[in-house]
């Protein structure tokens, strides 16, 4: 009976000291990329790869397709303008097509530009309301000092943890939410850098009646991306402004309910804009 207690205490101990390492490397290298992964800014574009694939003239890269393209674009108005003559069909004011395609031809030879002044503007965003957060609670707000405070101030330890009770459980919890919370931001970054590759095309495509739809959906989805992070600067000023009293069952909770929320912070801003996008559809209609 003793061995048989003993065997059972050294599996328990074995499973905590695993439990242990897991969590504590997680916690020692995550939390400070989380900033980075989230709160991006026209530093996402300083890459030299990333430039030279964008095109760095309108002879290389990216912009070199677009302004093909765009030559493409012409030609297939200028067939369609003399077809229009034979078969009397409807067909774009010829000056009027001429203007849109200067206009966004410039757009779309600007768009790396364009697009870093957009992700600089919503980064000075983001941090106007985290600034509003540290002068109110005299604390950086960032992931791995919102880790260290909910961790001391809920008992939460690195080590000695019993993942079979409450506690435990509720660190393992919270752990395997936060590499969620990272392998969803990542996704999002290299998404953001999509879809800046895509910008050229997407200011192409306005050119055209018929591609326009094409800018729509790329705004939208680039649109959701970035708005996805001031979403988090706020639940994140939110975080800090709770009191994490010691002992505090509802507390823990509500903060693995904060942690669920970044988790969905892009399916739910992504839902809000199309319920917005749709309102003013049907408005118009």
């Amino acid at each position: 009976m003793e061995n048989s207690n003993e065997i059972t205490t050294n599996i328990i101990n074995t499973i905590n000291t695993i439990f242990e390492n897991l969590f504590s490397s997680i916690d020692n290298n995550l939390y400070e990329i989380l900033d980075d992964l989230i709160f991006v800014n026209k530093d996402i574009l300083s890459d030299k790869y990333f430039d030279k694939l964008f095109g760095t003239s309108t002879a290389n890269g990216i912009l070199l397709i677009a302004n093909s393209l765009l030559i493409g674009f012409l030609l297939y108005y200028a067939a369609k303008f003399m077809m229009s003559n034979f078969t009397y069909s409807k067909i774009e004011n010829p000056t009027r097509f001429i203007f849109k395609c200067i206009i966004f031809g410039i757009c779309m030879n600007s768009s790396f530009f364009i697009i870093e002044q957009l992700l600089d503007f919503n980064f000075n965003i983001c941090s106007l309301i985290k600034g509003l957060g540290e002068d109110l609670f005299n604390k950086n707000i960032c992931f791995s000092e919102l880790i260290n405070e909910i961790n001391q101030n809920l008992s939460i330890k690195e080590t000695n943890i019993d993942i079979f009770t409450l506690d435990g459980l509720i660190k393992g919890t919270l752990t395997i939410s936060l590499l969620n919370l990272v392998f969803s931001y990542s996704l999002r970054y290299v998404l953001i850098k999509i879809f800046v590759l895509l910008a050229p095309f997407a200011f192409l495509s306005l050119t055209l009646e018929n591609t326009s739809y094409f800018f729509k959906s790329w705004f939208r989805s680039l649109f959701s991306l970035l708005v996805t992070q001031i979403f988090v600067a706020i639940v994140l000023i939110l975080l800090f402004s709770m009191d994490y009293a010691k002992g505090n069952l509802i507390n823990k909770f509500i903060y693995i309910g904060g942690i669920y929320a970044l988790i969905k912070a892009n399916s739910i801003v992504r839902q809000l804009f199309r319920r917005h996008i749709n309102k003013c559809s049907i408005t118009n209609n």
